[in-house]
């Protein structure tokens, strides 16, 4: 399985990222790319469930840092927006390493995003 959304409320996002070779690195941990790249995606789609119709949303800016070795069954990203405004966004950004049910923080950050209108087809 890959990556799938599995909360999508207005100002937040989580999604879920299972273990298989493909996302780990040499020591069997998740790989910090695949971490990094599943919290920019839900603080993304975190940011969008509150942008205005006719917008898509592009990452400015994020800084994730790592807090401990993402291990479990799958790990987990949460998008939180803070501020929504009319040209930038900020989320927070959470990434939990779940075993057994069990969550560990593994990563955290922040995020500024920008509404962009939607190209006109």
């Amino acid at each position: 399985m890959i990556a799938r959304i599995s909360h999508i409320g207005p100002g937040r996002v989580h999604v879920v990222l299972p273990g298989r070779p493909e996302v780990t690195q040499q020591h069997g941990y998740f790989h910090a790319g695949a971490t990094s790249a599943i919290v920019d995606s839900a603080g993304g789609y975190a940011a969008f469930t509150l942008f205005p119709e006719n917008t898509e949303v592009l990452t400015g800016e994020y800084k994730i840092n790592l807090l401990a070795p993402a291990v479990g069954d799958h790990i987990e990203a949460v998008g939180t927006v803070l501020k929504s405004g009319r040209t930038l966004t900020v989320c927070q950004l959470e990434v939990f390493g779940v075993q057994e049910g069990r969550r560990k923080p593994v990563a955290n950050g922040q995020q500024t995003l920008i509404p962009v209108n939607r190209p006109e087809q």
